[in-house]
This record gives structure tokens, sequence and C-alpha cells, in this order.
């Protein structure tokens, strides 16, 4: 005899061997024997074999029309081989059984199971439901496979277009576009960003990376909303000085500019003077919105997004040719370039000139301080701030820069295309340490110091940097920034590019016209944006240093370098000696530190940011008498 019978939720067949009442002992059609309870044995036959019973009524259910079933049967529960009785119109053979249980199975939609070989068909309305979710799964199925066949063919499917940044940077798996990448990137061991680069939805692998970073921190664009035009305050004083700056070629807001006055009974009045937006607007307005959420400037090779509008940046920078609102802090310089006193003013500022790096630094740099060097408008006043610059430096006691540290400065020409997308990058550099840069930095570490002083004895609250215990952080009272050897440290020289400048321009413009400060001591709203400030800030530095990595690579194709020299850094780390780009090089040999090498350039990827280099040959060792290799 044999039997069919439940196991696991599939159904088998088998030969009895032994009847034990409450189980059976049953050889399967695989000949294994096991033992199955009889509750779970749902028929009895004696032909056909086994295996030739479960193939028929597999292959004889897939031909029923389960539709025609549930119309036929009752709306009470009912068993399989009842079912079967009614639909052939006498006592069901073994075969017509069992294909109508396998029927019955293969339909859950059509009917309830109720128990072991026992159905109840499903409510219309309820079937009516299941097949219209059954047909929406069909077209989705079609609508992912039409999809992954145009990603596979390197074509976007139209569906893309409008979300091209949430498939590549915040990926939702239950939609079907990203199932269709999903699968197309299996097709074609492609990424889902080299395919879709591939198929057009970016323009260029730079989009790539400026696409992500604009999803993450401007998801709604760069834009500015509406705003009212800033307005200064009018009868404000106009110094009577002649103001220049110094910025490198590229700068448009320009924070600070510097002016040098003879005093009729000897020395000199120094003033230096930085834009002053806070005169335009106040806290709570539009543009104080604006400000608070960029928080700062975002900075990359060839781009930038401001923190205030092109229209405000042009109202308040020190522009040559311009007389601009400023918070001016006056130096009495003698002689011998010791300060005997100083005071700040908000006032308008004459400023004659915009003095770029490029242009300056040729004329003024160490070799012509020391040997003279040609004449050069602005020469006379640059002379004087460097010397004072000195003063103040041993007067702190800490180097304002170091002076084996190279800045790298990239250049994009849009207009210029190449095989990587539009863009010709070149790479610059320059050691820091300069007489203009100690110039600067002196200048603005005296300033920063001064007014944060200057708010900490009037009892107001600022934004101030904080160095201790080798530790760098931000606090809303002064304390000691050790790195630079001062007691307080409040950034205020940069309010058209930071939120913190900003603030605390608010703040000392309040304390120097006697007014109640725009945020009062032990503020919650200015710990929030100071928390705010610093973590938004960190990540648009982090951002930059991708972007700089990014057209390192992209200066290594557009220049075909095949070989490069690389300085080791440690164990298989390196630097390229023309270019700010740090790699791994697996076959470089054990190397001292600072060892120059020679690699071949064997790869690199434009979207995982990454170049494969061999080693070649060590080119020289480092000399023990030579000073460390710059730092980046």
């Amino acid at each position: 005899m044999f039997v069919l019978f439940e196991e696991d939720g599939s159904f088998r067949a088998g030969t009895v061997l032994a009847d034990n009442d409450s189980s059976l002992q049953v050889e399967n059609t695989h000949g294994k024997r096991v033992k199955t309870k009889r509750a779970s044995v749902l028929l009895e036959f004696r032909e056909p074999a086994p295996a030739d019973l479960l193939e028929r009524a597999e292959r004889a259910a897939a031909e029923q029309d389960t539709d025609f079933l549930w119309e036929v049967c009752g709306d009470g529960e009912f068993g399989f081989v009842e079912l079967a009785t009614d639909y052939f119109g006498h006592t069901p053979s073994a075969l017509e059984a069992a294909t109508m249980l396998f029927a019955l199975h293969a339909a859950p939609m059509w009917f309830h199971r109720k128990g072991r070989g026992r159905y109840r068909k499903a409510p219309e309305d309820i079937l009516r439901a299941a097949k219209s979710g059954m047909e929406k799964k069909r077209q989705q199925a079609e609508a992912t496979e039409k999809m992954r066949a145009e990603l596979a063919d390197g074509r976007l499917p139209a569906e893309f277009t409008s979300m091209v940044s949430q498939l590549l940077y915040r990926p939702d798996r239950n939609r079907l576009e990203v199932k269709a990448l999903e699968a197309a990137c299996v097709d074609t061991g492609l990424s889902a960003a080299k395919l879709l680069l591939k198929c057009g939805a970016l323009s260029s692998s730079h989009d790539y990376h400026f696409n992500r970073f604009l999803f993450e921190f401007f998801p709604e664009g760069t834009a500015f909303p509406p705003f009212d035009a800033p307005t200064p305050p009018d009868g404000l004083p106009c110094a009577e000085v002649s103001a220049f700056s110094i910025d490198d070629a590229h700068t448009t807001e320009i924070d600070d500019a510097f002016s040098v006055t003879a005093r009729p009974e000897g020395g000199w009045k120094v003033g230096i003077h930085i834009a002053a937006p806070a005169l335009g607007f106040a806290r709570g307005a539009a543009l104080d919105a604006i400000a608070r959420r960029r928080l700062s400037t975002v900075y990359m090779p060839g781009n930038k997004i401001t923190m205030l509008p092109d229209e405000v940046v042009s109202a308040f920078t020190l522009a040559a040719g311009s007389t601009r609102p400023a918070v001016s802090l006056y130096l009495d310089v003698r002689a011998d370039l010791t300060v005997t006193a100083s005071e700040s003013r908000i006032e308008l500022v004459p400023v004659t000139a915009n003095l770029r790096h490029h242009d300056i630094e040729p004329l003024f740099n160490e070799a012509t301080l020391a040997e003279g060097g040609p004449e050069f408008p602005w020469k006379k006043e640059l002379v004087l701030l460097w010397e004072l610059a000195t003063v103040l430096e041993a007067g702190r006691g800490k180097p304002s820069a170091h002076a084996n540290q190279v800045d790298y400065n990239f250049a994009v020409d849009w207009v210029q295309m190449t095989p990587d997308g539009p863009g010709a990058i070149t790479i610059g550099h320059r050691l820091r340490g300069s007489p203009m840069d100690k110039l600067v930095a002196e200048l603005m570490i005296f300033a920063n110091t001064t007014w944060g002083r200057l708010l900490a004895d009037a009892g107001v609250p600022g934004l101030y940097r904080v160095q201790g215990g080798g530790k760098v952080k931000m606090a809303t009272v002064a304390a000691p920034h050790e790195g630079l050897g001062v007691d307080c440290y409040a950034w205020s020289s940069s309010p058209l590019r930071r939120y913190v400048d900003l603030v605390n321009q608010w703040q000392i413009v309040a304390v120097l016209a006697g007014k109640a400060p725009p945020f009062a001591p032990k503020s919650l709203d200015l710990t929030v944006a100071m928390r705010d400030f610093e973590l938004t800030y960190a990540e648009y530095a982090e951002f930059q240093r991708r972007m700089e990595r990014y057209w390192c690579v992209r200066w290594l194709r557009q220049n075909e370098l095949r070989t490069a020299q690389a300085i080791v850094l440690r164990d298989n780390l390196v630097r390229l000696a023309d270019a700010p780009l740090v790699l791994k090089v697996p076959s470089l040999p054990p190397q001292l530190p600072g060892s120059r090498v020679a690699l071949a350039i064997t790869g690199s990827d434009l979207l995982d940011v990454e170049v494969d280099a061999r080693y070649i040959v060590t080119l020289a060792e480092p000399d023990p008498g030579m000073p460390e290799e710059p730092e980046f």
C-alpha cells in the first residue's frame, strides 16, 4: 500500500513498510525510510507508484483553471476529496484526488487552508484585492525588468531622471528603481556610480562628489531664500586712512585690510580694519537665519558656496575704490615698534588697493627684504607691518606659521574640456611662513586677542578658540590658547565667511556702542550655535580635503603621468612630491620616513578617488642634516 502524506509543509509519497496504528514507517520516493504520524496521511492508494503519482499530479494540477475551481466550490469548508468528487463526477482516483489537492494548495490566494487537506474559498472582495495586488506586482516586475535592461544597455531610464541623487546617496531598497539599479549592477559588474555615469546620469565624476555634498548639506539647493537688503547705519565717521588688503587672486570676500599713518610726534598709527556686515543686519533678521543655516563659506578647488548672498558680500567686502563700514583696531606704534596703546572704532574705511599674493610675493619676500629689493607701491607699509609682526611674534613666543609647511593652490579652468570632464587643473605651491604670511597672521592674532579680551572685560560672552593640553576646542568664555601663546583668542576677523566671527562682531559692536549684546551671558542659543558651527565647519573642511584629493587624481590623469616621485611617510604610505596626494603603495619595501622614491602610476579611479602605484626605485634617503619634509 502507498500513502500520500504531508511533511514539513510539503507533500510526500511512499510505500508503507509497517503500520503501528498511530504512526507508519514509510519508504519515500528517494529510498529513505521515514516515520510519519497517521494524522499526516492524506491519501492511501495502490496505484500508480508513488513517484509517478507525484509527477503526474503536479503536472495535472498546473493545468487546472483556478478561477473555475473557485466558482464551483461551495462557500463552506471542504476537503480536497469532496471537491474532487464533485469536479470529476465520480469517486476520484488517487491521481485525481492528488491533482485536486495540489491545485488547491498551489492557490492560497483563492483557497484558504483550514486544516490538513481542508480548505475554504476566499471571500470575493478579498480575492479581488489579492488579484489586484498580484497584477500590481506583475506590472512592477515588468517595469523593473525594463529599467534593468535599459541600464545594462547603457541608457538612463526616464524614471531615473529626477532621482539620481537619491539613488546614489540614499537608496531606498523598497523602490523599483533601486531594485533595477542593483540588478543592472550585477549584470554589468559596475558600481551604481560607474553605471549611472556610463548612462549619462552624471555629466562627470566631479558631479558625483559635488552632488553628494549638496545632497547632504544643501538638499534644497544653494540658492538663497528671500531677504531684505542690508542697511548700514547712517552717520558713521569716515577714517582718514588709505587702507589696503592682502589676499589670493580668487578671494572675493575681503574681510580684512590694513593702514599705516605716520604720526607727527613720531611713530605710526597702524589700522586693522575688518569688514562689518554686523552693521547691516541684526540677529534674528532673514540674513542672520541664512548665515546661521550655512555657518561658513564652503571652499573647494574651482568653486565655493558663500555663507552670505553675493549682494551682501558686495555691499561689505573691502574692495578697492570703495568706502565700507568696518570695525577698526588702531595700534599706536612707536619708532622702536612697541605698541603703546590700542583703540577700537566703528567707522567707514576708504579702501585704496587689493594686493594679491601672486603680484606682491615676488617683490616682497625674504630675499628682497634682505637685499633691499625693488621699489613698488605699498612697499614701505608692507615692510613696516612685517617688522611689527616680527616683534609681535617674538612677544608671543610662538611662531605664527610653520615655516616648513607647504600650501597648495588649486586653480580650475572650467572653460577647458578634458577627457574626464570640464575643468583643467593646475596645482601650485608655496611655503608658509613668508613675510606676507607672517604680516597677516600676526595682525589677525593681535586683533582677535584684543577683541576677545574686550568682550571678556565687559562681561559679554563670545566664541573663543581655546587650546590646552594639545586639544583645540571652542568655548563661550575666554581661556588661553597655548598654541598661539595668548590668554584668549576670539575669531572676529572673517565675518563675511564664518558665522562665529559674525556673532563675535555683533557682540563687539554692542560693547563699543554701549548697547545690550544680542547674546546675553549663558545664552543657550550661543552655545548651540557654537556646537553646530564646530560640527559643520569640520564637515566642510573634510569635504574640501576630499575634493582636493579628487583634483590631485585629475591632475595626474590630465598630465598623463606614468611615473612620479614621492616622499615616504610611514610603512607603505607615501605623498607625491608635486601634489598633496597621499596613497598606499603595497609593493614599497621598508624605507626610512622621508626617503624619496620613484613610482610607476599604473591606474586611477575618479569615483573611488584612488591611485594604483608600483614602487620602482629609491632615489634618496632622508638627509639628517636637512629640515624635516614640509607638512601638509
